[in-house]
């Protein structure tokens, strides 16, 4: 039993630290790419035209970046931006979902 629950807890701590470790990667990424620029700090755009991403799910957000990635989903200035994040689509996205949408 005591064997066990070192386990337990040896998997609770490794997906607690890849888990920050991708939200890390995201923040870094978000924050260098210039995507705050537009969508706000912490995902939370100012400007009504722009939207806002904090706390949307993450396979959506995504979606949409492959979209914009392949051209699907047109927009002048994400499908420039939308390439620069290829590999890091899921942890900027990661990152995003557990910002609060409302602060």
């Amino acid at each position: 039993m005591k064997k066990i629950s070192s386990i337990f807890i040896t998997f609770i701590f490794a997906t607690f630290s890849v888990s920050s470790l991708a939200n890390s990667e995201g923040e870094a990424m978000y924050s260098a790419l210039g995507c705050a620029s537009c969508h706000g700090a912490n995902g939370r755009s100012s400007d009504d035209s722009i939207p806002s991403l904090a706390g949307k799910d993450v396979d959506w957000i995504v979606q949409q970046l492959e979209y914009f990635q392949s051209g699907e989903r047109q927009n002048a200035y994400m499908n420039a931006m939308a390439p620069m994040a290829e590999g890091f689509e899921r942890s900027i996205a990661e990152y995003l979902s557990i910002q609060d949408p409302q602060k």
